[in-house]
């Protein structure tokens, strides 16, 4: 036996080409072993609960879709009631209202897809448009909040010199522009691939892992100018604002409540739903480009966990804008409370009893 295998090594060296061939196979050999997600290099990488996303995101896309929905519902329509009274704010709420009812369309498909164990049956194009879509959304709400609170600082800091400057039309033209820009920023993202399988497969939030490398980069540049530079100019405007309301004795105070009022929104919007999401989103890309290079972290199962909570939060700002609509529409907080007060009444009325039907 030991003579057999002397005389095949030499002869290997006496063929050149089937050491090539021995050589090509161990090379494959490999290759498959350093690939293979249950190889021993990676018996030290924690494993991601993929999981989670299925128990977590359908319940929380069901409560936003019926709150959201009817909430964004009653406020369009109050303002469209008395659309030809639309101040400048209320454009601006009217399209943040619009952009919600946009996203919420396609939140029954994304429950679907959770219950169906992260299994996409719609399609590479549709996944892509309720991508588009959320994008739309998310940062549509964030660019249209930076306008009422750029308007706002104006008109209570600079008010004579933005007096009868800034109509409704003016405001039309910045809402276009707004949608136009935030259009333009989240068109790339239709490009990246979205989706694994031939029928059936996943429908990526971002990108599969080829790419994710690139989409990282895409994504760093998406957060400073859709997220980062919007949260500043928001925050320096109501920083200002709140210094000169406290400052001057003389202001209304119906004025200081409604701009304090706007102020709690914006920071419980931004606190809640805007931040995690873009910080633990780069966080869990950053991870899945470390897994792609061989490099594996203890807290990378945590992020993604973290990332998944982060992604059914910021859904909650489709649910939590109509909030803005109390503080921009004095109409809508009186119909609400003649509303709740109707209910009240209809709750204590007595209801008739047998004794109290009069006999034949």
């Amino acid at each position: 036996m030991y003579e057999a295998v002397a005389l095949n090594r030499n002869s290997s060296l006496n063929h050149p080409r089937c050491d090539l061939h021995v050589f090509v196979f161990w090379l494959k050999l490999t290759e498959r072993r350093n690939c293979h997600p249950d190889d021993n290099e990676y018996t030290s990488c924690p494993r991601v609960s993929f999981d989670f996303s299925g128990r977590f995101l359908p319940p929380v896309y069901i409560l936003v879709f019926i709150v959201g929905l009817v909430a964004n519902g009653w406020g369009l329509k109050s303002l469209l009631h008395n659309w030809k009274k639309l101040g400048n704010i209320n454009v601006f709420v009217l399209n943040l209202g619009l952009a919600d009812v946009l996203y919420l369309l396609t939140v029954p498909f994304l429950v679907v897809y959770y219950l169906m164990g992260s299994t996409w049956i719609f399609g590479d194009v549709f996944c892509k448009i309720t991508r588009f879509c959320f994008n739309l959304n998310l940062y549509g709400s964030i660019g249209f909040l930076t306008c009422i609170s750029v308007y706002r600082y104006l008109a209570i800091v600079h008010p004579m010199r933005v007096m009868g400057r800034i109509t409704v039309l003016h405001s039309v033209g910045i809402s276009v522009l707004v949608w136009l820009l935030v259009s333009i920023q989240s068109l790339p993202d239709m490009f990246f691939s979205k989706t694994s399988g031939n029928n059936t497969g996943k429908c990526y939030d971002t990108t599969g892992k080829i790419y994710v490398e690139d989409y990282l980069k895409y994504s760093l540049g998406w957060t400073l100018t859709g997220f980062c530079i919007p949260f500043l100019i928001a925050l320096g405007c109501y920083g200002h604002v709140i210094v000169v309301l406290c400052r001057t004795n003389t202001t209304d105070k119906v004025l200081k409540q409604k701009c304090l009022k706007l102020l709690f929104i914006l920071i419980l919007l931004y606190s809640v739903c805007y931040v995690p999401y873009h910080v633990l989103k780069n966080l869990n890309l950053w991870s899945r480009v470390l897994l792609n290079q061989r490099l594996c972290r203890e807290w990378s199962n945590g992020v993604y966990i973290a990332h998944r909570i982060s992604r059914g939060l910021v859904c909650l700002n489709s649910a939590l804008n109509p909030l803005v609509y109390l503080h921009g529409d004095e109409n809508i907080p009186a119909q609400l409370r003649r509303l709740l007060q109707r209910a009240r009444q209809a709750a204590l009325r007595p209801s008739s009893t047998p004794s109290q039907v009069p006999l034949m």
